[in-house]
């Protein structure tokens, strides 16, 4: 267990069915392998012990009596630091279920039976057990609290808990009170026989339940060595987090399954949610974990960290993409008409976050009643000049050039100031922030901010200068994602528009306030606070989880193994040092669209006080 990170195995033994001690001794060597792997929370298919296909076997005192024998020989063979679900038939006051066992540290930590009983089709479990009917009593046999038990780790927030196959196909599954009650993770014992689109199904469910109850869900699935006198069981093993697998066996052919769960992730999606009170009181059972936080000689994280966390993946790039342009569009074809505006007035540097914002207002308006304004000053550069007249002519806009020059060197005589510091470069912000908004009352028009959330989250914006505007438009978009927005509608639409598109994203990040150096950009933006995709994967992992500095230096070691350790720092530093002073800025945002998970407005995601430090 490392950084809120548990690895979760899901295995399918190669059984004989009616043959308890043979199955043990697999399950045995099993364990022993997933020890090896690393593995904390090892989960096996339901009434593996003997068989699912037993049938009238399970009336027999010889097949019961052995299951016993075979749980506690496997109990006695777990180990330390692990937790180990394995399903057996376990007779209980004259009734037989079919159960979930809990092993760890050589002994039965507790036995929950199976609630729903299916009886149709080719199953017919009600000729053999009994449902679970709540409570909680002591099973004599393995002398185990039996029933509606939770399994808690002593040293972290981890709360496991175990339904049995047919518990998740249910319309409401003992899994919702068991997560209610704080299980982040659910252990689910299957014998889930395979027919023809099947797998796609039960693929829909195990997504479904872990998205809906957020939580972790280990779907471990019988194969190999059951009957097939009438059906066929195909080891489809699973294993989802909040919606999303993360691991799973193509039916027929692969019997282990194993990936790292994040259940800090879990419990911080709860923690904004909010969970429901579980109808059901659940006995808490403590097991062990080994906390290797920190260790740098356990085994790698087995789970993919992406490096960009705002970008859509590769295959769902261009339709996600187009949703959020589109979403973009309708929020400010919304406003401009709820204002009567007649004009989207707004300031086209050459650089990344007014191109996109421009593009949203071509597509608002079809390239119409659109009042762009390019205004040179002290640190602009012909490179970005030129970015700004190609990107205009391809989208059939005019641009209107007012240069500012001698209003900001007018008003810095008026200020006796003559130093090239932080009044000189926001002198430059405001006056063209005042431009445009003159502009609008003169053309009836709404002024576009283009400013993103990455500059947001980091205050890297003047204060009632490009940090004011009618409507944030990018306001919801951090920077990795208005590449990626910008690409996308450049490929979209072609021609000349790609050609300019290109050359924008070739351009480096500046805001141009400082004179440029033999020609060229001076100020750049990520060699004062870092690359943006380092800034963005910290934005992500604070504002989405909360997660620690040190979880998302080590998420970000993950995803970035060849990042130079001083990049990787100076991110971090940057987020922690900038973020919470620059709250004030963001407490008098103006409106705009929110488009992902992650938002800055102060009146629906994030409130914090302005007087942090």
């Amino acid at each position: 267990m490392k950084y809120g990170f548990v690895r979760c195995e899901a295995i399918t033994p190669r059984i004989k069915v009616g043959n308890p001690k043979y199955n043990a001794g697999e399950i045995i060597k099993l364990i022993a392998e997933a020890k090896s792997d690393g593995s904390e929370i090892v989960v096996f298919p339901e009434l593996c012990v003997t068989g699912y296909t037993a049938m009238d076997m399970f009336f027999t005192r010889d097949l019961l009596s052995e299951a016993v024998e075979a749980v506690k020989a496997i109990a006695a063979q777990t180990p330390k630091n692990m937790l180990v679900f394995v399903g057996a038939p376990i007779v209980e006051n004259g009734r037989l279920y079919n159960c979930a066992i809990a092993l760890s540290n050589g002994k039965v930590l507790g036995v929950i039976p199976k609630t729903e009983l299916p009886d149709y089709g080719e199953f017919y479990e009600k000729r053999y057990f009994t449902p679970n009917a709540g409570g909680v009593v002591t099973c004599s046999s393995l002398n185990a609290p039996m029933g509606d038990v939770l399994f808690k780790c002593k040293n972290s927030e981890l709360i496991v808990g175990a339904e049995i196959c047919e518990d998740m196909w249910a319309d409401v599954s003992p899994s919702v009170d068991m997560c209610r009650a704080g299980a982040t993770v659910i252990a689910n014992l299957s014998a889930s026989d395979e027919v023809v689109g099947k797998a796609e199904y039960r693929r829909l469910l195990v997504r479904g339940v872990s998205g809906k109850l957020h939580c972790a869900y280990i779907y471990a699935d019988a194969g190999y060595g059951e009957s097939s006198t009438d059906v066929v069981f195909s080891a489809h093993n699973i294993i989802a987090e909040n919606g999303s697998i993360l691991k799973e066996s193509a039916p027929f052919e692969c019997e282990v399954t194993v990936v790292d769960i994040d259940f800090e992730r879990l419990d911080a999606e709860r923690r904004k949610i909010g969970v429901k009170q579980p109808s059901r009181k659940y006995e808490f059972v403590e097991f062990e974990l080994e906390d290797t936080t920190g260790r740098k000689d356990k085994n790698a994280l087995l789970r993919t960290v992406g490096k960009e966390p705002f970008v859509p993946s590769e295959q769902d790039r261009k339709a996600r993409s187009e949703l959020i342009l589109n979403m973009q569009t309708q929020a400010l074809k919304k406003r401009m008409e709820s204002t009567k505006s007649k004009t989207l007035v707004l300031g086209v540097s050459g650089g990344l976050d007014s191109t996109l914002a421009l593009l949203v207002c071509a597509r608002a308006t079809e390239a119409k009643n659109i009042v762009a304004v390019t205004m040179p000053c002290f640190g602009t550069t012909d490179k970005t000049l030129n970015n700004a007249h190609a990107l205009c002519n391809a989208l059939g806009v005019e641009l209107k050039t007012i240069d500012i020059k001698n209003t900001v060197t007018a008003h810095l005589k008026d200020l006796a100031h003559n130093k090239t510091d932080v009044t000189y470069e926001n002198a430059q912000a405001r006056t063209r922030t005042m431009t445009l908004f003159d502009l609008a009352n003169k053309t009836n028009g709404l002024v576009v901010g283009t400013g993103d959330l990455s500059e947001l989250a980091l205050g890297w914006a003047t204060y009632n200068g490009d940090h004011m505007s009618a409507y944030g438009v990018n306001a919801g978009v951090p920077k990795t994602l208005v590449k990626c927005l910008v690409k996308a509608e450049g490929e979209r639409v072609g021609g000349s528009l790609k050609t300019a598109v290109e050359g924008i994203l070739k351009t480096e990040i500046s805001p141009e306030l400082l004179p440029p150096e033999n020609g060229k950009i001076a100020q750049k933006t990520e060699d004062i606070l870092g690359k943006y995709e380092l800034l963005d994967f910290v934005i992500y992992y604070y504002l989405r989880y909360g997660f620690s500095r040190d979880k998302i230096a080590f998420l970000m070691d993950c995803a970035y193994p060849d990042e130079k350790p001083e990049e990787k720092a100076k991110a971090i530093n940057t987020f922690y040092t900038r973020f919470f002073r620059s709250q004030f800025k963001r407490s008098c945002l103006p409106d705009g669209v929110k488009i992902g998970s992650v938002s800055l407005s102060p009146r629906s995601d994030f409130r914090l006080p302005s007087d942090l430090e």
